[in-house]
């Protein structure tokens, strides 16, 4: 007997294969998307980072929006660091509206961060006095803002592809550290000052971990890094745009596995934490400390990739839930705060922590006694990693506390998330006072109130993977 082979014609081998792609990702299979858009502000727009408002004089290197977007069995989310000094909500939100139209990523499903540099644009929070052609500069960059982030989540859904992913904590204690300390005439001071024999001690303990997450192909090619750590981004100064210090972090690792690599850097919950060591008179400011800082954070990022956990592909979950926060009491009426403000940026200025506290009167009066919104976010992958998104400039004691209390053991939390509070200290730092606690808009026990509100969703994710009884 004869025996026949079938050998499919061409076309219907091309369905075939058509067929197959239209099925999408086999179950369980983790697919993850990165991609970088420029966000870099055109000429005269002003610079972020002080009570003063600054012109740009140039570009010393491009300001991005990095965007990672993870798919699960069909879910999916996004996370997106922006190379800005903070995220007003409302940016947030329009771009969180545009991701939606434009992709299959849920806007809610999306974490939009800003690193905190502080030679970024200013996100128009000190504009006063400015002339009409920088405000109408400023007001365009704004508008088209929302659309260039979303554009980033966009063209990482589109570079969607199977994937995996590790994650590790390194270790970094030397170029971090808390900014307010306890003084010999029994007071807070805050930035105390190099070298001041008035300094006791400072009032807490930074955070030095490292969360590093390394996003691979299944073969192992290198896609992405993701790099999160507590300090501020206010190192370079000068009058030209940059990232700060992560500049030369991506810079190094780039090096490393290749210019196709995105690094993403999140700010972990850095409100009393700079990079200021007050124990040495070396100077600390401009590019070569930022490359410094940079350069360390690539090699420890480096070290802690040697010895990574792959994290097991598991379901992708995502909560979200708004925190009311009491409005700050305040020492000073609306007619103070209007004379202050009125010679803000003139040779008559008033005293800094005036300015700082008429800045805040006329927030917190412009509340008309109604809560802060605050939205605390929660993505986990698996049992075993999770990112908290906070608003705002948190303490760093409060970043610890969702850590040791969180079920996911890689727990990563990203502050100046999907909004702007303020700075946002521990209930310990109130009575203490100094800058941060004038500066905030919340009153005592509000950072708190995002702890739990993170614990909790972090608990109920984990929950939802435990088999029931």
């Amino acid at each position: 007997m004869k025996t026949f082979r079938f050998a499919p014609p061409p076309l219907f081998a091309l369905a075939l294969v058509l067929a197959v792609s239209a099925a999408g990702p086999a179950q369980g299979e983790l697919r993850v998307g990165r991609a970088q858009v420029d966000i870099t502000p055109g000429e005269g727009m002003p610079m972020a980072g002080y009570y003063s408002v600054r012109l740009s004089e140039g570009v010393h290197d491009p300001l991005y929006a990095k965007a990672i977007v993870l798919e699960q069995d069909g879910v999916k989310a996004a996370m997106v660091s922006c190379d800005l000094v903070a995220m007003t909500r409302e940016i947030a939100v329009q771009a969180r509206e545009i991701i939606a139209r434009k992709t299959g990523v849920p806007g809610e499903n999306v974490i939009i961060s800003a690193t905190h540099t502080h030679t970024g644009p200013e996100m128009g929070l000190r504009m006063q006095g400015v002339d009409a052609k920088t405000l109408k500069i400023a007001t365009d960059y704004h508008a088209k803002l929302p659309g260039l982030i979303a554009q980033s989540v966009v063209n990482a859904e589109a570079d969607l592809r199977a994937a995996k992913l590790s994650a590790g904590i390194g270790h970094v204690d030397s170029v971090a550290f808390i900014r307010r300390f306890w003084m010999k005439d029994g007071t807070v001071g805050w930035n105390a000052g190099k070298l001041n024999p008035k300094i006791v001690r400072p009032t807490g303990e930074i955070d030095p971990s490292l969360p590093v997450v390394f996003f691979q192909t299944p073969d192992n090619a290198p896609l992405a890094v993701a790099v999160n750590y507590a300090n501020h981004l206010d190192t370079v100064g000068g009058m030209q745009f940059s990232k700060d210090y992560p500049y030369a972090l991506a810079r190094s690792l780039s090096s490393v596995f290749g210019d196709d690599l995105v690094t993403q850097f999140t700010i972990g919950t850095a409100g009393n934490v700079n990079h200021i060591d007050v124990g040495t008179a070396t100077p600390q400011k401009g590019h070569g400390e930022a490359a410094r800082i940079g350069s360390i954070l690539a090699g420890h990022t480096l070290e802690t990739l040697r010895n990574l956990t792959e994290i097991q592909p598991g379901p992708l979950q995502v909560s979200s839930r708004i925190v009311p926060l009491t409005p700050a009491p305040l020492d000073k009426d609306r007619a103070w705060a209007d004379g202050v403000v009125a010679r803000y940026g003139t040779p008559e200025a008033a005293p800094f922590y005036d300015q700082v506290n008429a800045f805040k009167t006329l927030d917190v009066l412009s509340q008309k006694g109604k809560p802060y919104e605050a939205e605390v976010q929660v993505i986990s992958l698996g049992d075993q990693i999770a990112w908290v998104a906070l608003p705002g400039e948190v303490f760093v004691e409060l970043g610890k506390q969702i850590k040791v209390a969180s079920p996911f053991p890689y727990t990563i939390i990203t502050e100046l998330a999907n909004g702007l509070i303020g700075y946002i200290p521990n209930r310990e730092a109130y009575p203490q006072g100094a800058y941060e606690v004038i500066s905030t808009r919340v009153a005592a026990g509000s950072g708190e109130k995002l702890v739990d509100a993170a614990v909790e969703q972090l608990i109920a994710q984990r929950s939802k993977l435990m088999p029931s009884k």
